[in-house]
């Protein structure tokens, strides 16, 4: 089994390319590339699903404010409001309990 390797968008497209113009034979495409048999049938894939596109690794990368759409700003706002919520929400609990203990303390 050969172990994965970083690849470019440009190379997940031509490996894509290349197993389709071959009856999606994915193990030959894996040793020629030098990637996983998994991944090859993964590209190929999404590919078949999504298009090109979809062959784009969007890990780890968010939006910046002048790409999200309305919505999403609400939604990204709504979030950090929910968080901070929470976390005022323990703060009194925990006061709450702290408070309980030193009355039975005295």
């Amino acid at each position: 089994m050969t172990k994965g390797r970083k690849t470019t968008y440009d190379e997940r497209v031509e490996i894509v390319k290349y197993c389709i113009e071959n009856q999606n034979n994915y193990a030959e495409t894996a040793q020629k590339y030098r990637v996983s048999y998994q991944q090859v049938y993964s590209w190929t894939t999404k590919y078949e699903a999504d298009g090109v596109e979809a062959l784009q690794d969007n890990r780890g990368k968010r939006k910046t404010l002048d790409e999200m759409s309305e919505i999403e700003k609400l939604r990204a706002e709504n979030k950090l409001l929910e968080a901070k919520n929470k976390r005022q929400k323990m703060e009194i609990d925990f006061l709450k309990k702290l408070e309980e203990l030193e009355r039975r303390r005295f």
